[in-house]
């Protein structure tokens, strides 16, 4: 009997030995750590935005991205077979965003754009993180985030600004015609 449950050990370390060193734990905590942490910035602005896919969307979004790259790494496929799972991932991320954009028959307007390019953009960082681009992760992390937060004001004002020209007839073409 004691055969039977050292064997069963014996499976149960080998299954979990797909981390070998501390070396390993530690670029895997990093990469997926960083792929939650940038993911969660850019899905804290669209939650802080009101928008439907926020947080928790985003983080699990750039976390799944990461690992799908990051265990074909470990598994010791090449990086430019790595091109078909990108294929699979990116596929993927595009019907989830789908699912975010919503058209409004009765106000002829379509909502959820911006939404679904960040779940996109977020999972194309994740891809980065996931791969040990870390920085490149960080740089585009900060350039969505100005891109989503910044220019929505640059946005307003131009709503603004072309709202009120509606309301006040402009008066540079002589009044009334």
């Amino acid at each position: 009997m004691s055969e039977i449950w050292l064997e069963i050990w014996t499976t149960v370390r080998s299954e979990f030995a797909d981390i070998p060193d501390v070396g390993e734990a530690t670029r895997i905590v990093l990469r997926l750590g960083m792929a939650v942490i940038l993911g969660g910035l850019l899905g804290y602005e669209r939650e802080r935005s009101g928008k439907a896919a926020g947080l928790r969307t985003h983080m699990l979004v750039a976390l799944g991205a990461a690992i799908f790259v990051l265990v074909p790494l470990q598994g010791g496929m090449q990086v430019g077979d790595i091109s078909r799972v990108l294929q699979g991932v990116i596929a993927g991320i595009g019907f989830l965003g789908a699912g975010a954009i919503i058209k409004l028959s009765d106000e002829r307007e379509i909502r959820g754009l911006t939404t679904s390019a960040s779940i996109w953009m977020t999972a194309a960082i994740g891809v980065a993180a996931g791969m040990g681009r870390e920085a490149t992760a960080l740089v585009s992390t900060l350039m969505a985030l100005f891109v989503l937060a910044v220019l929505r004001r640059v946005e307003a004002r131009i709503s603004s600004r072309q709202e009120q020209n509606l309301i006040t007839p402009g008066t540079k073409s002589g009044g009334n015609a």
